[in-house]
């Protein structure tokens, strides 16, 4: 006899080659990655974080073995850059999100860096999941993907991106010149259009709107331009109905997305993994959240990989690009030691 499930959360993962399926395109996920991974849990075994600090015990310390370096260089970055203004030219695209691996060896427990980066870094949407004994996904992510109550749905793409400064007038001149960025605002613009139309096939007709636009949020290493688009759900539309229909996100795709994801798979050398998916949870009501895995570590159990990444258009400098992927990278790397290089 089955005994009837009770009010459970889920947890879960979808990696970036998900959204490749999801797409229409065939998938360049490794054999031994899963594209999805969800856990379920009663009600009365989930809790909610009141106040700074997680009472989380790790069963040994973490160190990295060697420094994590990038796994394509300076020249292949630039040859790539080229190669997508080129398709930026005949149409193609108007935006593609290129990114970059860096991969190390490390020992010791994953969820002890987890703690490091929250120490560090201001994250609304952190997450962390182990998959199996080796395996974990974790980070410290600025972005949310979809957030859903009672059918009401929210997503706040970024698009733009600056270091802090080193000084409360230098990080108010930075800021500054992303707000005032006609090429940031456009990029930004873009995807929020994605994502209307994403919305769109999930949202009452009408009921979709984009407001605030380009609004400056600051985190402890870096500032983005984040705009937030909202809608009404249709009433035969559920939160994972709309979690499949606009997955993967637009910020870290481009425009068009399916055209955007094939340039993807050509010119980045290896598999995303879940760099760039989601992770999300769901209530006993169906009100789900979810995040986008950008600032996130994987392990292999051995290996600790993360990735540098951003939006090319036909202005964009690969001097410049390459150095915004570096300083996303390097706000996560200075977190595995304090003499981090």
């Amino acid at each position: 006899m089955l005994a009837r499930l009770g009010p459970v959360w889920s947890c879960g993962l979808l990696s970036y080659h998900a959204g490749e399926l999801l797409q229409g395109l065939a998938s360049r996920a490794a054999p031994e990655s899963p594209l999805a991974v969800i856990h379920y849990y009663p009600d009365d075994q989930v809790y909610r974080a009141t106040g700074p600090g997680l009472p989380l015990a790790c069963s040994s310390d973490f160190a990295l073995l060697e420094p994590l370096v990038s796994q394509s260089g300076t020249r292949q970055y630039h040859d790539a850059v080229e190669r997508i203004k080129a398709y930026l030219l005949a149409g193609d695209v108007y935006q593609v999100n290129y990114a970059r691996r860096f991969a190390g060896r490390f020992h010791g427990d994953a969820l002890a860096l987890w703690l490091q980066l929250l120490e560090q870094h201001t994250a609304p949407h952190a997450s962390y999941f182990r998959i199996d004994a080796q395996r974990v996904v974790m980070g410290v992510s600025p972005e949310r993907f979809l957030q859903i109550r009672d059918h009401q749905v929210v997503t706040e793409p970024i698009k733009g991106s600056r270091p802090r400064g080193k000084s409360p007038a230098d990080d108010q001149h930075i800021a500054s010149d992303l707000l005032e960025s006609p090429k940031d605002r456009a990029e930004n613009l873009m995807i929020v259009d994605l994502l209307r139309n994403d919305l769109g096939q999930v949202c009452v007709p009408g009921s979709i709107a984009a407001e605030p636009l380009f609004e400056l949020r600051r985190f402890s290493n870096v500032q983005h331009l984040v705009s937030t688009v909202r809608g009404e759900l249709r009433t035969d539309v559920d939160a994972l109905d709309a979690l499949l229909a606009c997955f993967p996100g637009g910020s870290i795709t481009g425009a068009p997305k399916r055209r955007s994801m094939e340039i993807i798979a050509e010119l980045e050398p290896r598999p995303r993994g879940f760099y760039c998916g989601s992770q999300f949870s769901m209530d006993p009501s169906g009100n789900l959240d979810s995040n986008i895995l950008i600032r996130t570590f994987q392990t292999d159990g051995e290996h600790l990989f993360c990735h540098g990444g951003g939006g090319i258009v036909m202005d964009s400098d690969a001097g410049q690009e390459f150095a915004e992927s570096e300083f996303k990278v390097r706000a996560l790397i200075n977190a595995l030691s304090p003499d981090a290089p």
